[in-house]
């Protein structure tokens, strides 16, 4: 039994965020299998005008192309495409690049854990077959892996690698559920909507893929944005702390922090301002005072590491979907069991 069994047939809509991809795009479009009903191509801003191009050279008639005024990067114009989706009853939102670098083929396999109950959201992992990964540029290589590791301590899903990676598939109850307006916009867009992810207890699922490398032009150049990447992972390392552990609900792992932390930093800056002391009275560190200094760290660390652990094991597993309102029914004051009973207006702020 499926996540959607109760509800309406399951519709696949696909969002291709159109910048600069006129090679490729109606490639990837035509790779599009029948099992989708909508594709939503995005023209955001795009100079070379991809949208026009869509519009007078391809003849299927499930594309619809979507325009932004303004750019407003990859994270804007796959937001607008699951606006699209959600306003027009998709249950399930594919985003797939429109530069040839992911397979269309390969669809089914990102929306099977959604169908089956077992994730909200799915993503691509290139990292999977280590037969591929030579394949891959050597600076994408050791640039995703360290990010890959900031991406762990920041969104809390320690299971998952490969965060750039933008073949994703959601359900769009969970779309819905998202605070859109506070997501990035640009490339830091992917892995700080794993961030909002966790925080709303999303599971999510890796999907193993082989990526492709032609004669595309990439736009994310990793050694421009590592240090923008590092500042936002830190930024949201400490929000997601403070969320889970202090704000949203208070558990041993919130103690352990809270103690590790405390015990850390009376050791290293009583230890700092002793040798400090010393140092200047040209003397020996007395041993007491440098246990007294240790001993704090010591037990500080076994507090923090036994936090990690904690943190490690809580990732999200339970999809969150089924619990969700479903957009449609909420537009149409339908209630979740489909009586025909009317929804109050108390009711439905509930």
């Amino acid at each position: 039994m499926n996540a959607f069994a109760a509800d309406a047939p399951h519709r696949i809509a696909v969002v291709i965020p159109s910048y600069k991809v006129r090679r490729h795009i109606l490639a990837v479009i035509a790779a599009i299998g029948p099992e989708v009903e909508r594709v939503y191509v995005v023209d955001d801003r795009c100079p070379d005008a991809s949208g026009d191009f869509v519009e007078q050279h391809c003849r299927d008639p499930r594309v619809r192309v979507l325009r932004h005024e303004i750019n407003q990067g990859v994270g804007g114009a796959v937001m607008t495409g699951y606006a699209a989706a959600v306003a027009e009853g998709y249950t399930i939102a594919v985003k797939i690049d429109g530069d040839g670098q992911m397979d269309p083929r390969l669809l089914p396999l990102f929306v099977r854990p959604i169908l089956e109950g077992r994730a909200d959201y799915t993503k691509g992992n290139r990292f999977y077959d280590l037969a591929q990964i030579q394949r891959m540029p050597a600076l994408r290589l050791i640039g995703n892996a360290g990010l890959s590791f900031l991406s762990k301590l920041s969104t809390g899903y320690w299971h998952l690698f490969d965060p750039t990676n933008g073949y994703t598939a959601i359900d769009t109850r969970v779309a819905a559920h998202l605070p859109t307006q506070r997501i990035s916009r640009r490339y830091f867009f992917e892995t700080d909507l794993l961030f909002r992810l966790n925080i709303a207890r999303a599971a999510v699922v890796d999907v193993p893929m082989d990526a492709v490398y032609a004669d595309e032009e990439s736009n994310l150049k990793i050694s421009k944005i590592f240090g923008e990447f590092l500042v936002k992972h830190v930024r949201n390392f400490i929000k997601r702390i403070f969320y889970n552990y202090f704000l949203r609900d208070m558990s041993a792992a919130s103690l352990e922090l809270a103690f590790g932390a405390a015990l850390m930093a009376f050791g290293l800056g009583f230890g700092a301002w002793k040798w400090l002391s010393s140092a200047q009275a040209g003397i020996a560190t007395p041993a007491g005072s440098v246990m007294l200094a240790a001993l704090p760290v010591i037990v500080g660390l076994q507090f923090v590491l036994a936090f990690i652990a904690f943190d490690v094991a809580s990732v999200p597993a339970r999809p969150i979907a089924p619990y969700l309102p479903d957009p449609a029914r909420l537009r149409t004051g339908t209630p979740q069991d489909g009586s025909a009973q009317e929804t109050s207006p108390q009711d439905a702020s509930v």
